[in-house]
């Protein structure tokens, strides 16, 4: 493969790994974030600093141990044999399921805030009107909490194209299959070749910038709206 293509194959790699981490993360995250905010018990914030690991955890830590887990001899292991591979590990699977642990608390976070923000009211009001938990959950909550859904999606794949540390423990950088723009950064630091360095990081650099800026004036709109 030659650098033209393998670097075309780590941008597609990577908008591809980002926009499935984003929807699985929105999926699981919204029933975890909905709960972390409406429940009582007693140990939901423990459940809650569960979720904020990785915020605090070194990439490398946190990979490490996916990789055992997704690895031949974890439950990685078993699930590829399933279909009759070895493991999870250095494949677009197991980036995606390291992803979506690592970037979990920064889909979670935004919209248990916003799930928090207009409090028990709303809901009490669906309720006199018969509305069921469901109805109004789908009805009121979610339109009610937007702002937080936006925020968290954005924040969810722009932290899956800058992730390294993480997708690199757990799927190498085989070029076409698991080597994302982080590592290809990596590997052109590493072999000394500078420019194509620069080019690469110069362009997350504006897309981190263009997700940050848009992510603002979005959530300002959305505000408004809502008011």
């Amino acid at each position: 493969m030659d650098d033209g293509a393998e670097l075309w194959a780590a941008v597609r790699l990577t908008v591809e790994l980002a926009v499935v981490t984003t929807l699985v993360l929105l999926v699981i995250g919204t029933p975890i974030a909905w709960w972390l905010a409406r429940s009582r018990a007693a140990w939901k914030e423990a459940v809650a600093a569960v979720v904020a690991l990785p915020l605090v955890l070194p990439p490398t830590v946190l990979g490490f141990y996916a990789l055992i887990l997704l690895g031949p001899d974890g439950p990685g292991g078993w699930v590829a044999g399933l279909f009759g591979g070895r493991s999870l590990a250095f494949t677009f699977e197991g980036l995606v399921i390291g992803s979506v642990l690592y970037s979990l608390p920064f889909v979670v976070q935004p919209i248990r805030n916003a799930f928090e923000s207009f409090g028990p009211r709303p809901l009490e009001v669906a309720a006199t009107l018969r509305a069921g938990p469901r109805d109004a959950f789908w009805s009121v909550a979610v339109p009610l909490a937007r702002p937080g859904f936006v925020t968290g999606a954005v924040l969810g794949f722009a932290h899956t194209v800058g992730e390294f540390g993480v997708v690199l423990m757990i799927g190498g950088g085989i070029p076409g299959e698991t080597k994302v723009l982080s590592v290809a950064i990596y590997d052109y630091v590493e072999t000394l070749q500078w420019t194509k360095a620069h080019m690469l990081a110069g362009g997350m650099l504006v897309f981190a910038f263009a997700v940050i800026l848009g992510m603002l004036v979005l959530e300002k709109r959305l505000a408004r709206r809502l008011r």
